[in-house]
Order: C-alpha cells, then structure tokens, then sequence
C-alpha cells in the first residue's frame, strides 16, 4: 500500500480549532496535477498546499496551492501554515533549515522568515510575492446582492468596492459597521452574477467585507466569501487581508509611512484568526507588505494512494 505523510495545523491562531486549518503535504514527489486537485477536494479545506523540490537551488522549495476547485498562485494562510510545517524539520530535500526560507510559486518567490523559541517555530512571516496592483471597481449593488445586504450598507466614502492583489485578487468592500459585517450572507446566484460581470480576477469572484475600528482605522475586522470556489466563507485570507492593507496605505494622505494592520477575521464562524500585517510606503508607492501571524498543528496521518 502506498501511502502519502500530511499535516494539518490552524493558522493565524494559537489556539487549536481555531484560525484556518490547512493541510500540508510536505513531500508531493510523483503527485500527477490531477491527483493533488483530488487530494484538496478531498480535504474540502480552503486550501491545500503540496511541497516540491526547488527548480533553483538557491530557493528552498516549490509550493504548489490548491482549493478544492483549482490550483492559485499565492494565498497568505498557505504560505504562512507551509512555513511552519517545514521550519519544524531540520532539513528539506537534503538542505537544513535556516531561519529563512523562499518558496518558487507562481505568483513568483516567496520569502519566509521564522520565529523560534525554545527551538520550536512560534510564527512565520511571508514577504507578498507582487506588488499591489488595484483593479476594476466593483458596483455596491453587485456587493449587496452577493451577501443579501441592502446596497447602503455599503461605503464608499473612501473607496469604492474594487479588485486589488498582492499575488491574488479579491473585490474588497467596507460595510458600514460590525452589525452590518455579522449580518452578510452569501448568495450564490449573487456571486454567480459578479464573476460574470467581471475580467481582473483572474479566478472565481471572492469578496471580502471589512470594517475599520473607529477608535484604530488600521484593526480591521473582516469576512471573505468565495462560495464558487467551494469555500462559503474563509475564517482568514492572508492574501486578502494583504491587498486591503496595501490598499488602504496607498489612499493614506501620507508619502512615507510604515503601517502595523490587525485584521481579525472567522469571529462569526467561531474560528478567531488574528491577521498582521507590516506595509512599507515611500515616495507615495507601497513598496511591502509583510504577512504574519502563529500557528498550531493539529493532526497527522496519511493518504492512501493505491491499495
């Protein structure tokens, strides 16, 4: 029988059950394409991620990600979940494990950085692999009708709903306040409408609702709904916390900034996950984002491939 090690560990939290879970397969050597999709629809996660060796030996590793429904370039909770997986071992494909690490992806190079105490890896911190590029704005009724929520609830007075990556793009909307946010359900004929609407995605129309501390604009609490994606919502979207906050940096009236974002997001699924984020601004251009946060592992076994 052959068989397959896993992982899985809650990312974005250090208490187990809570934050994102994410399964990592840490040696997907001889995994044809159609067998990893197989493995995450499977898992039924919002992401599985397969670890390779590096095509550059400078690199560390290749990670491939995938939804239940397709493979992506870049996501947050992935990158940061994979990191803390492998910076527990002392070596990956035959070189030892450092402090820092850089993924191949195809959104580009990854770069890692490991928190240790006590020899053990405590949190991870991942570098976004592009630069922000911001999209097509998005009409707050489409917003509404996505999340069966009355398109006033919607607020434009800083920005409009628009389309904006770091690696991986997402529609991202603020709701009028926290009452509103708990409110939001999503509709699939809604989301099924926007992705036909829409060109800059690049995958499956995702949303993500935010509203800002009106005591702090830069804590944020947030949801993300990607129901075409088999994912109705996501208890916390690195990837997306990173647009929106490399976003919000940009619109700042400030030139030079160097910004600390909390996103907290899963409060309404009863999956709390606490989302850093550390966005560089100069001369009026986001030069960084840094995406970080803790993690616990949670399970272990194996995959049967064949009997």
């Amino acid at each position: 029988m052959n068989t397959l090690s896993y992982v899985t560990v809650d990312v974005f939290t250090s208490t187990r059950f809570e934050g994102n879970p994410l399964a990592v397969i840490s040696d997907a050597r001889g995994l044809s394409d159609a067998a990893m999709q197989k493995i995450a629809t499977e898992f039924n996660y919002s992401e599985v991620t397969f670890v390779l060796p590096p095509e550059d030996d400078r690199n560390s590793a290749r990670v491939r990600i995938f939804t239940p429904t397709m493979e992506i370039p870049f996501a947050g909770h992935p990158n940061v979940g994979t990191a803390y997986v492998l910076g527990q071992r002392t070596e990956i494909f035959g070189k030892s494990v450092g402090d820092r690490l850089r993924f191949e992806e195809q959104a580009g190079i990854v770069e890692v950085s490991l928190q240790r105490s006590d020899g053990g890896v405590t949190a991870t911190a991942i570098r976004a692999p592009q630069p922000l590029t911001v999209g097509d704005t998005v009409a707050a009724e489409t917003v509404a009708r996505c999340v069966s929520l009355d398109p006033g609830a919607v607020v434009t007075a800083i920005h409009a709903p628009v389309f904006a990556s770091v690696g991986l793009n997402f529609a991202v909307a603020e709701l009028k306040g926290l009452e509103t946010l708990a409110a939001a359900r999503p509709n699939l004929a809604g989301f099924q409408a926007a992705a036909g609407e829409q060109a800059t995605s690049g995958h499956d129309f995702s949303l993500f609702l935010y509203v800002r501390s009106p005591n702090d604009p830069w804590k944020i609490r947030a949801r993300m709904f990607a129901p075409l994606d088999n994912v109705p919502e996501d208890p916390a979207t690195g990837s997306a916390s990173a647009a929106l906050a490399a976003y919000l940096v940009k619109l700042a009236p400030e030139t030079d900034m160097n910004v600390r974002v909390t996103v907290e997001q899963g409060v309404e699924m009863g999956r709390r996950s606490v989302i850093a984020l550390d966005v560089a601004k100069t001369g009026g251009i986001v030069t960084d984002v840094v995406i970080s946060g803790r993690c616990v592992a949670v399970m272990q076994g194996e995959i049967i491939l064949q009997d």
